[in-house]
């Protein structure tokens, strides 16, 4: 019989057919005795394949102590084969998700209230909207006060859940005085108690300038760019061997650098242009055009300059006249310039590492799935750990309600925005900088790939995000999944009685990946079983390249003939809403400094005085106080702790935000281009009085008002006490990026990566990891020499034979249609072109 949760081991492939047991006539004894035989005879076949094929295999290899077939069988049969790896239903706390996504149907009904003619918005569909119309940006779900979420968490049974309301992003392209507007539309689902209101208190400014409106179709730059590119043919084919005339086989793309404004009041952009090929970041031919686009008449629109080896030429006429009369000082020619696989994820030639042809270990839950999901609610518990998950087209992936062994600790954990500030010696690198929450790092989350960027049993999880063409849903935007880091959180040997042994170091990861331009990012959040979470931020993808020349040294690294890695830095900030052992926590700062003591019983050969360290412990009242960097050699750190909530020991419980790998705050300060939308980043972390009129450090409309943001994160700061108030964190990771010739064609993950952590701060009374049976303890001998006796708890490592991986498969998007109806599939140049957005501009006539 087998053991709960096992099925017996298929005897042939067509078993797999029939996962509830064979069919009727083939479990017989004779069938299992031919299937035994058979297993006999392919082992044996196998054996001999070990032994034919070295270097990758020989006897060597090999132990005789299971080289018999029996080996397989335990001493109560067959293997049997693991159970189904889905995970088992999670029990969430509630039963509506409060900071749930907005649905298809749900953005639908919105989008026809809004159309109604009395609203009186006179709006286009977005899908053949120009930029002089008014059209619908972007709908997403509006957070619920925390307070009205939390009083529901409190009772769901009696309280209602609070009420849905929508951010809707109007573009009023149409209007005497161009504008945008976001607004307020609830409560949801729509009914004649929905309104309608403009959202104004989470801004530091009165309205959107419609110069840093949203960035919709690539038609927005053709207009340009079709009536100058064409007239400088010759020189392009000449000089880089490329053109752009807008036709299907252009070998030119541009690529559009922001911010394209400082205050609003205007809108003009730096146009790189790049080969047209696979990976083109990395094929700069330097050549740069400087265009005003502001206002929404096209016509008015002009190009400023053009710049060509640092020679800035007035317009067309002025660069041509020089390409004609022979003063134009050209670049060298260079040998790269067919030279397009590098920029490829294709295999380069090259020797075979031994064994590589086997397919590498993979993580497999024999026992099952120890993680619990409820896909409808979106609610993830494990060992301890309950949370609900969010995710929106902003940023992307957020968690709320995070609470461990029954208790709140975080009310919300999520990513606020993305910065990268660059430097060169050309237009394009020393005038970028980027803020991804504008182009939405939600929206730009693709399918994860199972197996390569999550595990083979990973459970994947939906997300849906609204654009001004429909609405999107990836299946596979979330994955979740248990994880042995390999190494044991804690263990010691010793010979004692109960000193010697060792806790099983597991973790939950929580993951999702966006793809914004050029760069990828892996959101990671894991959670260790003593209590901690480790937040952790990876980039790969393809760098910003810049065109190689002498005068670039200095402001990055050749990785190849014409290319360099250009100098940037990345800054990401994350919200953490603490709530330790309640919602009224103040700020602690610990560090040590070094003391010379003298004491009565130093020996005179060593002196009277000894130099040793000592803790200061010092609580931060104001917020003008609480713009912090970590302290000089990480002596020290901040927590948040509730001084009217102590452990056992008469000690505030608290939580600390510890350092962990590659902490940095941003370089560069002081710079026009990021000058107040981004000014958290000059901080390692910041702490601040939680108001519901502070939502997030930035918003989507940042990126192109440096001057005079939406949301001025300095502004949070004004002096208020936080002595016992519901505190937020705000927590930057990042990487300083010097490039180097392995970020081609992709950078490494394992070193462009930054964490924190979130970890107890005598919160518990002991090491809580100790409470996991996975743990062994280890007692000596009674007699010298015997094997040391053991206690595991009863938790033995199960042996079962693993489903088969399904085949690899990846099907792209679903998206919807303005109607709520399944859009027909693109091709992938038209999905193409929705990813990479201004990132790769090719001319269409």
């Amino acid at each position: 019989m087998s053991s709960a949760g096992y099925q017996p081991l298929k005897t042939d492939d067509q078993a797999y057919d029939h996962p509830q047991g064979p069919p009727a006539g083939r479990g017989s004894p004779r069938s299992r005795r031919i299937a035994i035989s058979v297993c006999f005879v392919v082992c044996a076949a196998a054996l001999s394949l070990l032994y034919a094929f070295p270097p990758y295999f020989g006897p060597d290899t090999l132990t005789t102590s299971s080289s018999s077939p029996g080996a397989l069988l335990d001493h109560e049969g067959p293997l049997k084969q693991c159970a189904a790896s889905g995970p088992p239903p999670a029990s969430p706390p509630a039963p509506v998700n409060p900071w749930a996504s907005l649905t298809v149907p749900e953005t639908t009904a919105l989008t026809d209230w809004l159309n109604v003619p009395e609203r009186a918005l006179n709006l286009t569909p977005g899908t053949s909207a120009h930029i002089s119309d008014n059209y619908i940006y972007h709908i997403g779900a509006w957070r619920p006060a925390k307070a009205d979420a939390l009083a529901y968490l409190a009772d769901p049974q009696d309280t209602a859940p609070p009420d849905r309301y929508a951010r809707v992003t109007i573009h009023h392209g149409a209007a005497a005085e161009p504008t945008v507007q976001d607004y307020l539309v609830g409560p949801l689902p729509v009914s004649g108690a929905t309104g309608i209101r403009p959202l104004t208190e989470v801004y530091h400014r009165p309205e959107i300038p419609y110069n840093a409106r949203g960035y919709t179709t690539l038609a927005e730059l053709q207009p340009i760019l079709i009536d100058v590119m064409p007239k400088m043919a010759e020189a392009t084919q000449e000089l880089f061997g490329g053109v752009a005339l807008g036709l299907a086989n252009d070998t030119l793309v541009g690529g559009a650098v922001g911010p394209l404004s400082f205050d609003g009041s205007f809108r003009r952009g730096w146009i790189n242009w790049r080969r047209n090929v696979a990976g083109p970041y990395l094929h700069p031919v330097g050549f740069f055009l400087y265009v005003d686009m502001t206002g929404t008449d096209s016509n008015e629109w002009k190009l400023l300059k053009i710049v060509y080896n640092h020679q800035v030429f007035e317009g067309v006429d002025d660069f041509m006249g020089a390409f004609r009369n022979g003063t134009l000082r050209r670049l060298p020619a260079r040998p790269d310039n067919h030279d397009i696989d590098w920029t490829t994820r294709k295999r380069p030639d090259g020797p075979r590492r031994d064994l590589d042809h086997l397919p590498g270990p993979r993580s497999v839950s024999f026992a099952g799935l120890r993680f619990r999901v409820d896909r409808e609610t979106q609610y993830v518990s494990w060992m301890g750990w309950g949370m609900y998950l969010g995710f929106d087209r902003d940023m992307g992936l957020s968690l709320w309600d995070i609470k461990f062994r029954g208790e709140r600790l975080i009310y919300e954990l999520a990513p606020q925005e993305a910065i990268a500030q660059y430097a060169g010696n050309d237009p394009m690198q020393s005038t970028t900088a980027w803020l991804d929450r504008f182009f939405g790092m939600g929206g730009s989350v693709r399918d994860m790939l199972p197996g390569y960027d999550c595990p083979h049993e990973a459970v994947f999880l939906p997300a849906t995000t609204n654009t001004f063409a429909g609405s999107i849903t990836r299946e596979r935007a979330i994955c979740i999944f248990e994880h042995d880091s390999g190494r044991p959180i804690t263990r010691h040997m010793g010979y004692a009685e109960g000193e010697f042994g060792a806790v099983r170091g597991y973790n939950l990861v929580v993951r999702s990946i966006a793809t914004v331009g050029n760069y990828d990012y892996l959101f990671d959040y894991i959670f260790h079983i003593d209590g901690t979470i480790e937040v952790r931020l990876s980039a790969s993808g393809y760098l910003q390249g810049g065109f190689w020349e002498p005068s670039q040294e200095g402001y990055g690294t050749a990785i190849r003939d014409t290319t360099m890695g250009s100098l940037h830095d990345h800054v990401i900030n994350y919200k953490v809403d603490l709530d330790v052992a309640g919602e009224k926590n103040s700020l602690l700062f610990t560090h040590t400094h070094q003391e010379e003591v003298e004491q009565p019983w130093f020996e005179d050969d060593w002196g009277s005085t000894v130099l040793q360290q000592k803790i200061t412990r010092t609580f931060i009242e104001s917020e003008d106080d609480a713009l912090l960097k970590f302290p000089y050699n990480f002596q020290g750190g901040y927590s948040l702790v509730n001084r009217d909530e102590t452990n056992r020991w008469g000690i505030p419980r608290g939580y600390a935000i510890h350092p962990g790998y590659n902490p940095v705050h941003n370089t560069v300060v002081g710079s026009k281009r990021l000058l107040d939308n981004a000014n958290w980043a000059r901080y390692n972390l910041a702490v601040s009085k939680r108001k519901e009129t502070e939502p997030t450090s930035s918003s989507m409309w940042n990126q192109n008002l440096p001057g005079a943001p939406m949301v001025n994160f300095h502004k949070f700061f004004d002096g208020e006490n936080i002595t016992q108030e519901d505190l937020v964190a705000w927590v930057n990771v990042g990487t300083h990026h010097l490039p180097q010739a392995e970020d081609s064609p992709n950078t490494r993950t394992n070193l462009a990566a930054s964490s924190f952590f979130i970890t107890p701060l005598n919160y518990f009374d002991f090491d809580v990891s100790m409470e996991s049976l996975n743990a062994i303890l280890l007692s000596p001998p009674k007699n010298s020499g015997d094997a040391w006796g053991y206690d595991d708890n009863g938790v033995k490592d199960s042996n079962c034979v693993p489903g088969p991986v399904p085949p690899f498969e990846y099907k792209g998007v679903n998206a919807f249609s303005l109607d709520g109806k399944l859009a027909p599939p693109e091709s992938a140049d038209e999905m193409r072109k929705g990813a990479e957005m201004y990132h790769r501009i090719k001319l269409e006539l």
